[in-house]
């Protein structure tokens, strides 16, 4: 599982990642220290997944402009935003990886369909995966223990 992801790279390069524009899953990751090689970290602070038409690439946007307090249209990133409320002082700290499932989500065929359910599926296997190797949810994936920006004004 580990080796279908993407390196971590840093959150404002982002676009850079192959595979972008497909769903998949993202591991968003805080780190004063420089990350490379996609795992299961501790660092490793929100999991998500997206089967949009319009791939990783809106799916991160969307959690971008959250935590940069344009939009609260993202969950996970709303209860980012309540432990990391300025941005510039934790933009530089951010990673992600990705783990894109190359498929035809304008025009689903049955195999892209389930390709889309593996998306789903991969998930679980992520949260199970991180739990196994850390004892608990990932950070902003525990929502009954972190709460969100917008809720607290």
């Amino acid at each position: 599982m580990v080796e279908k992801f993407t390196n971590w790279v840093q959150w404002e390069d982002r676009n850079s990642l192959v595979g972008i524009k497909y769903p998949g899953i993202y591991c968003i990751a805080v780190s004063s220290k420089p990350l490379n090689t996609f795992d299961f970290i501790p660092e490793l602070e929100y999991i998500g997944m997206t089967n949009s038409k319009s791939g990783l690439r809106s799916r991160l946007n969307q959690f971008d402009d959250t935590i940069k307090k344009k939009r609260t249209n993202h969950g996970g990133a709303d209860r980012f935003l309540y432990a990391y409320q300025n941005y510039d002082e934790v933009k530089s700290n951010i990673y992600v990886a990705i783990r894109p499932f190359e498929c035809n989500i304008k025009n689903p065929l049955p195999k892209d369909l389930r390709i889309m359910g593996e998306v789903a599926k991969c998930e679980y296997d992520c949260w199970a995966i991180y739990i196994e190797k850390n004892g608990k949810y990932p950070k902003f994936n525990d929502m009954s223990n972190a709460p969100k920006f917008s809720k607290s004004k």
